[in-house]
Formats: structure tokens, sequence, C-alpha cells
């Protein structure tokens, strides 16, 4: 095959794959024009459908509508519309990813749509104005964090918080954690690291986008092991889902029927519960006592009630009594 039909077949493809979709297809005499006017390539129309042919032949397949003229539109992508718009959502909706970042990859997912299709999603994507991370590193934080776990090797860093006059200050004045990482969790709109930190000889959780800088892997420190019974799954579940607590706990709910929703999505389908009346059902749960787990229950208006145990019923009440004073 002749350099100069190589090329073609290059720049069809190209072009079909940036610029036409099912609702925009391309006729011979359209293509022959560009092809003339881009590349300067004669091309005689017997000569297309041997392309065609041959492109899928090659797994590049282009779909042709069959009239008086030929109408070709390449619909083989490998993600279609409502793919692209679920991924886009996601990407402009996750705080962790700063808005600079943002707008990048969707630009790169909107590259893999037609130029028309890549304008519908365009109008329905909002980044400005949402609450965003303000690291401009935090991918690249994330992907040290990967390779370092990968090669089961210790990380160091500091943590970042923000002060009185919303300025960045170091944590706990510029402590250095050492950390052995485990897992990355996403959470609540946010990235963590999870694993056993020797400052405080145990497992602990740090936000991601709180970290200063790029974390520095320690080539000769082997991780420590991660516990046989370490479960990531039910460390995010018990952790991230009541956030910040130190004590876990068997709680008894009393709850209003229209309160089951909520309990469902914060423990799952799984969550152990018993009718007591119409009105009404118990939720036996499991979990990190703290005050977003208390502000969790209060947020339900009285709709639902710390039965049992007692400490963790009167724990609540002292929040209760702290907030009215």
């Amino acid at each position: 095959m002749e350099n100069g039909t190589k090329l073609r077949l290059l720049y069809i493809y190209q072009y079909l794959l940036h610029n036409t979709d099912a609702e925009h297809p391309i006729s011979t005499p359209e293509l022959m024009q560009y092809l003339k006017e881009a590349h300067g390539i004669d091309v005689n129309r017997t000569t297309l459908p041997n392309d065609f042919a041959m492109m899928d032949e090659a797994g590049f397949h282009c779909e042709v509508v069959r009239s008086r003229q030929n109408l070709y539109y390449f619909d083989d992508r490998t993600f279609d519309l409502a793919e692209l718009r679920l991924l886009i959502d996601a990407v402009s909706s996750s705080r962790f990813i700063p808005p600079k970042k943002s707008e990048e990859l969707i630009a790169k997912l909107e590259s893999l749509a037609s130029v028309h299709q890549a304008k519908k999603l365009r109008r329905h994507v909002t980044v400005a104005g949402r609450v965003k991370a303000d690291n401009d590193k935090v991918l690249y934080i994330v992907d040290i964090l990967n390779n370092a776990i990968d090669a089961r090797r210790k990380v160091r860093f500091q943590m970042t918080d923000y002060g009185l006059r919303k300025r960045k200050t170091l944590h706990k004045d510029g402590q250095v954690y050492t950390v052995s990482p485990y897992t990355l969790v996403w959470d609540g709109d946010y990235y963590y690291l999870v694993g056993f930190c020797d400052n405080y000889g145990e497992i602990r959780h740090f936000r991601v986008d709180r970290i200063l800088r790029v974390p520095e892997v320690l080539k000769n420190e082997r991780a420590v092991p991660a516990p046989s019974v370490f479960d990531p799954a039910e460390y995010s579940h018990k952790v991230f889902r009541m956030f910040g607590g130190d004590r876990e706990a068997d709680v008894t709910l009393l709850c209003e029927a229209n309160v089951m929703n909520g309990v469902i999505d914060q423990f799952g389908t799984q969550v152990k519960t018993e009718v007591v009346d119409e009105g009404h059902f118990r939720a036996y749960v499991h979990v990190t006592l703290s005050p977003t787990f208390y502000r969790w229950v209060f947020g339900w208006g009285g709709r639902m009630k710390i039965e049992s145990p007692d400490d963790v019923l009167e724990a609540y009440r002292d929040m209760a009594r702290k907030a009215l004073a």
C-alpha cells in the first residue's frame, strides 16, 4: 500500500471520529471535497467504499446510510453520550479536583465525542462557583500515593488547616507524619489516605487535598503490613459514614417510617431493622461515635431517637445542652 493510501485512510478516520455521529453524517461528495481542500488528495467516489471496507476489517467500524449519495459516520466510540455525561458530571461535581484540572479533564472527555456531541455536553456542564479544592497538586499527590502503595513504601508529609482569616496554616505547627499507605478512599467528595501512622501507632486517615505538597516516598523504609483483618470497605463504612470519632458502639434507633430512606442511604440495605408499629421501626446500627453522628440524628427533627445504650443517649443530650447554651 502506498503512503498516499495510508494517509488517506488516517485522514478519513480522523475526520469521521471528530466530526460525525448518527445525527451528523457526511456524504461521499463532502468527504471527497474535505480530502481535496484539507490535504490535497484527489479520490474517486468508487475508491471510498474500498477504504471503508479496509477500515472495517481493521476494527474501525463506520456506519453507512445507503442512499443515492451514501452517508458515513463513526459510531464505534469507547463511551456513548450518556456515559460521557455521567463521567463529566462526576468530574465537575467532585470537590477534590481543583477547578482548572476539572476543566482540563472535561475537555479531554469531550474530545471522545464528536464536535457536535461535545457542544451538547458543554451546555450541561457547570464548574464555576462550585466548592472545589484549591490544592492544584492533588492529582499528582494521588498518583504518588498509589505508587507508594504498590511499592509498599512509607510516605512522609505535612498537613494544612485554615486559620481564623481563611489563610492556610500548617496543621499542628507543622507536624510531619510518617505513614504506611494501605489504600485511598473516595468518600463524601474527598479522597482520603488510609494507613498505619507511626506518629500514633495505629491506622489513621488523612484528607488528600489537605496534604501540603507532594509526599516524600521513603524508598528505604518498607511499609508496615496491613493487619490480616483489615478490610478497607469496612473501615470506610465505619469511619467515613460517621466521620471523626474515636469509639465504636452498637446503637438502637427508634425511627418514624419516613426515615427509612435516610437510614438505608447511610448504612445500606443490609442494616438490621424491625417493625414496631405502622408508623415506626427500630434500626440497629454500628457506628463511630462523633459529633457528626449526633448531628445526623438531630437533623431528623425528632423523627429519630436514640434508645440505647444509655451512655450514647446521655452524650447526645449533653451535646444538645451545650448547643442551647
